[in-house]
Order: structure tokens, then sequence, then C-alpha cells
């Protein structure tokens, strides 16, 4: 063995001891993975990956994303080890290591850069929030895709601005989980060639060998989805991973599977294959043991030799300073040459927006007869798109219903012949849909998934990353009540509101006419950090006049007064979101016209109107006014805030009917006419009291 070759082994093994000490101190977590994987991992970073520790947001770098993310310390190790450091929320680098020796010493520990499982956001290095399991893969289709489209938009002869590679680990877990499939099947159809997944096929998994539930023929899968497959059966041999990291970056028509067989914790010792070392620490005396078994003589818990940062930085670190001195010096020369689209990607990358996006959206006329949101949402969208060329539009089969096709000159279809193409196809696969929008986000795309409101079920493990990742999806869920009509049950939402309302750092936002969505989208293409659920109608809704009634503007504080009593002094106040707040103008006229003095109150976005002030809510919802009548086809969750324990709510308590819209009204009673006897009934039982 040469010096170098004892060099990597002493490397690797401090990776695995590293993750076995943090295990072991925090009593919690999967040592198993860390110690089969550390040889694979290290042969990418030291020998393959283009990744700048000095600048880890470098937008050409190449991305490392930790599927099985239960491994967490194997990222955690490697990212102190190569030095990588840290970033603030203002994308200005510190002078600190992202991880720490001390980080490491507090995994799994309370406000510890090293959590259970990586955060995006929250320890620089980690390209997206990992942890349930196949998010990772299939988010990394989000981010090949990306940098496909960014390559065909921004590079030039002679300047690849974009040619980075997207490097995923997982294992059996992510194999057998639905969205990884999904994702896969998209990624091998698109031909994404800068795209490698790394399976760690060790044959475990919590319950024990993965013969009980798990036996299909993963590479004919794989190969059945148009990818190249590759097979290294021992992931100790550092030649053999090279070689084949080497083929893959030199495949050029398919992504690539590298099918590694491992065992679990990699020969070292323990009683429980199964569970020891790869749901629990392996204990005092096995840690003794599987240190000796890989040759540690050092006694110091989480020591790290000289030695190995020196030819870890030797290189992996020459050689990153090498490849990112020369882009940087390409870049100078493509700014001077092609300012415009420098500007571009400038703003992009910093999520800031052109100076004119918002100058010609629409502004809709009175109109009685009105236009269904998902419509005027259609106007609006296409108009910003426009202006902003990296938004970027896709459906899960839906877009002919959802309205959401970037439908102006050269918009195209993203395809494996057309990397320009703004319109993306994810087919019939709603989870891998929106696990592919939050790679293209991560990637500083602003992109948009959309289906209908019921399928949102589908999509919702995703979705929820979005909001714990904090980046800016726009996910579009229309057909969003049983307005659906004749669909029936299956397909009219109900709980799905109050289920999006729940998740934190989303905004679920239904406009209530035409205007309404205008508002909606100048909020959304804003924010920079929060995901958004714009919930739109399939039916016409009137477009209310706004010489008249408030303005639109009102929807970026979440509710406001949209029509009041001439004093100002309510009785009773009507509250609605979308199609439900037309219907509540027409009762409140009713009222009026019977001296009654009602107020309409649209509330399009609960979680803005929750950050408000105090003195706005209260001028919006004057606590003296406990009459108050809220109105949604939706399950009623979660109204209770807002009319208090004397209000009604009209909303859904059971399922949906199939039959045409007016039927389905008629039944559920969402009416004027409803609206008013509620109200009337309301009144006369506190006078009563």
């Amino acid at each position: 063995m040469t010096s170098a070759e004892d060099l990597d082994t002493l490397c690797i093994n401090t990776i695995r001891t590293l993750c076995i000490d943090a295990v072991q101190k925090a009593n919690s977590g999967h040592p198993g993975t860390p110690m089969a994987m550390a040889p694979v991992v290290y042969t990418l970073w030291q020998r393959f990956l283009s990744y700048n520790p000095e600048d880890p947001i470098w937008p050409n770098r190449d991305r490392f994303v930790l599927s099985a993310g239960h491994a967490s310390t194997l990222l955690y190790s490697m990212l102190h080890l190569a030095g990588v450091k840290a970033v603030d929320t203002k994308y200005e680098i510190l002078g600190r290591l992202a991880v720490t020796l001390e980080d490491l010493k507090r995994f799994r520990q309370l406000d510890s850069r090293c959590p259970g499982h990586p955060e995006y956001g929250w320890t620089t290095g980690v390209e997206t929030t990992t942890g349930p399991l196949g998010q990772g893969f299939a988010t990394s289709v989000g981010m090949a895709i990306a940098g496909d489209w960014l390559a065909s938009r921004y590079n030039r002869p002679g300047f690849p601005v974009f040619n980075y590679r997207v490097y995923s680990l997982g294992g059996d877990g992510c194999m057998m989980e639905g969205v990884s499939s999904e994702a896969a099947s998209l990624a091998g159809h698109l031909r994404l060639s800068n795209l490698c997944w790394i399976y760690d096929s060790n044959r475990i998994t919590i319950e024990g060998s993965t013969d009980l539930a798990f036996s299909e023929d993963v590479a004919a899968r794989f190969l059945g989805y148009g990818w190249n497959v590759l097979r290294v059966s021992d992931a100790n041999d550092l030649e053999r991973l090279s070689r084949a990291f080497e083929t893959a970056r030199r495949t050029s028509d398919r992504p690539t599977l590298i099918i590694v067989d491992s065992h679990i914790g990699h020969g070292a010792p323990t009683k429980h294959d199964s569970s020891a070392a790869h749901g629990e620490p392996l204990g005092v005396e096995e840690a003794r043991a599987a240190k000796q078994f890989y040759g540690w003589r050092y006694e110091e818990e989480f020591f790290v030799p000289d030695s190995v940062r020196g030819h870890i930085h030797d290189n992996f670190g020459e050689r990153a300073l090498l490849e990112y001195t020369v882009y940087q010096s390409m870049l100078s020369d493509y700014r001077r040459e092609y300012p415009d689209l420098c500007a571009e990607v400038d703003l992009m990358l910093e999520r800031d927006l052109p100076e004119d996006w918002d100058h010609a959206l629409p502004k809709f006329p009175r109109d009685d007869k009105g236009i269904a949101s998902r419509d005027a949402s259609a106007q609006v969208m296409n108009e910003i798109a426009n202006r902003v060329p990296w938004l970027l539009s896709g459906s899960a089969d839906l877009a002919p219903s959802t309205k959401t096709r970037l439908a102006f000159e050269d918009a195209g279809d993203f395809s494996a012949s057309n990397r320009a193409g703004r319109n993306l196809h994810f087919g019939v696969r709603e989870h891998a849909m929106a696990a592919i929008l939050n790679g293209l986000a991560l990637s500083k795309i602003r992109p948009i998934g959309s289906t209908f409101l019921i399928f949102s079920d589908y999509a919702r493990p995703a979705l929820r990353l979005s909001a714990l990742m904090d980046v800016p999806v726009i996910y579009i869920f229309t057909h969003d009540s049983s307005g659906l009509g004749e669909d029936g049950p299956t397909h009219q939402p109900v709980e799905q509101l109050a289920s999006l309302r729940a998740i934190p750092g989303l905004l679920t936002v239904r406009p209530a006419d035409a205007n309404e969505v205008v508002e909606a989208w100048r909020l959304i293409m804003q924010l920079q950090h929060e995901p958004v659920a714009l919930i739109l109608s399939r039916q016409a809704l009137p477009t209310l006049n706004r010489e008249i009634f408030a303005s639109a503007a009102g929807l970026a504080r979440g509710a406001y007064v949209l029509s009041d009593a001439a004093d100002g002094e309510p009785q009773i106040i009507l509250l609605a979101s979308g199609s439900e707040v037309s219907l509540c103008v027409e009762a409140q006229a009713n009222l009026l016209a019977s001296g009654i003095r009602a107020r309409v109150v649209s509330i399009p976005c609960w979680e803005l109107f929750e950050q408000q002030s105090s003195e706005y809510r209260e001028r919006v919802l004057p606590a003296a006014v406990t009459r108050r009548i809220a109105v949604e086809q939706a399950s009623t969750l979660g109204w209770e805030r807002y009319i208090g324990l004397s209000g009604r709510i009209i909303g859904m308590r059971t399922f949906g009917a199939s039959a045409p819209i007016k039927a389905l009204q008629e039944k559920f009673e969402f009416r004027p006419e409803h609206i008013i006897a509620t109200a009337l009934e309301l009144l006369e039982s506190v006078a009563q009291i």
C-alpha cells in the first residue's frame, strides 16, 4: 500500500470514527450507513466534486444531496474535513467553518449545526433538507433540470457559466419510496446526463433484511427508465468507485445510477447488524471494537490527525481552488461580453426582480358574470413571465385545466431535445413534481407547479419541505371546491384548505375575484422565502366594481374590509374567501336594504392577516362585534378563531356529491338566501340573550 493509499484509508476511517463518536455521544442516530459509505463520499469529494469550500454558494458548484438523511453525520464530517465555510442568510461568507468539531460533538442537540437530519438554511453545505426517504433523490432531479435550463439560457460559446453536476446518495429505503420512482422515471425520460444517483445497496432496513418486503431488480428497473447503470461490488474499492464516477461524468445522453454493494457498518463487528448499526448507537464496547477493526489507534474521541486535513486540502482543496479560479476568470470575461445576461443572472441569484416586472399587470373591469380565477391567473402569470425569464411553469398533466401553460412566443416545452423550454411536463406525478419544484427553487429558478386542489394530498410531503426550507415555490391548486360539480366527492376538496393552512410557513391564498388574483401575484412574486399555495376556481367569479368596493390591494394584508355599512359600525360581519365572497356581497345588499348594518370582510390569506398589527386586525374585526358568519366551501375547521363562540360557519361538514354545480350549491346551502337567514337567526338569538 502506497503512502497515498495509507492516507486515503486514514481519511476514510477519520470520517467513520467521527460519525461513530457523534452518534455515541448523542446516544441517538444511525452510524451504519456513514460507516459503510464513507469511502464512497470521500472518493466523490476528494477526486471529482467541483466545489469551493471557501465559496460554498458558488452557483456553478456541483451539488451533493444526501437522500439518506439519517446518515447525516457522514455529510457533517465531510463538510468539517473539507473546510467548508459558513454562509449567513444574506449570502455573506463568514470566517468560521460551517461544521466545527464542537458542532459534531453536539450532534442532535438543541441549536446544534448538526441536527438529526440535514436542514437546508441551517447548516451551510446542506443543499436540501432530507430525512423523509426518497425526497433527496427526487429533489436532485429538479436541480439537474435547473442546471440544463440555466446552461441553455445563459451559456455561450466558450462561456460555460452553468455546467454543474448533481450527485445524490440514497439507500434501500429511498428506492422503496414511490417518489424516487416517479422522479427517476421522469429523469430518464428527460435524459438528464448531469445527474448521478449512488445507491447504497446494503439490503438492510430498520425491520431487518430487505428480503422481508423488497426483492425487485433495481438495476433492471433503472435500465427500463433509460438510465446508465453501473455496479461497484465493494464500497471500499476506491479505484472502482473512481472509474464509476468517471464513467458517469463522461455519459452524455442519460442519467447514471451507481449501485454500490455494501454491508451495514461495512465489516465492523456489531451485535445487531439490522438495528444497532443502522438505527441505534453502537454502544461503548461495540464502538471500541469498530475502531479496532478499522485499525484506529487514537484514544481521543473526535480525533482528526493533521495529515488528514492536509491530504484533503492538498487534493480536494487545491483542485477546487484551481477550478474556481479558472471559472471566475471566465466569468469576468463573460460579464464584459454579455452584460445583459449577467444582469439577469444576478437578479435571479438574489431572488430579485426586473424593474418593470409588474408594469403590464391587467386591471379587470366590473363584470357580474365574471371570470374564473384560474383564467385570470393565466393572464397575469403570462404577463409576469414575459418579464421574468427564470419563471418556469409546469403541471402534473393538468395544464389545460389549471391554465398554467406559458403561452407567449418562444416559451416552449422543456424536453430531452429542448432544454430552453419554460413549460415543464411532470406527467401524473404530483409528489415528484413538488420535490422537483423544490430542486428548481433551491437552484434559484422560480418554479410554478399545478394540479387540482384535491391532489395537493399527493404533493404534501414535498410541499411541507418547501415550507420547512423557506423556498419560494409557487403551487397553483385549481378546482377549489364542490363547484367542481359532476366529478363528485373523490375530486371535490373539503379538508384540503384547512390542512394547507396548518403548515407553518406556507401562505395559502384564495382570491375572491380577478383583481384579487392580480394582487395575489403581485404579492407572490416579491416573496423570497415563503412558498405559496394559490387556490383558484374553475367556475366564473363576479368581478367586483372596485370603484364601489375596497381596493383589491388589501389582499396583501391577508384580510380587509371589502364593503361596510354606511356609518362603519356593523351589527354583523360576514367573512369569506374565494368564490363565497360574492355570496356575502349579495347577502349584504339585502341585509342593508332591511336596515341591518352588515360588513363584508374578504380574507384570502389567514397567514398574512395573522402577521398584521393587533390594531389593524381590530379595525377589520372589531372585538365588540361578536355576531359573525364565516362562509367557505370547505371544512369549517379553523374558522372558530375569527367568528368566536357565538358566531356561525356555513361550510362543509361532509364530503361532496356528484351533481351539477347549482344543485350542489342548493344542497350544501351556499346561497345568499341561506346567509341572510343565518344572519337574521343570529341577530335574533343574540338579541334575546
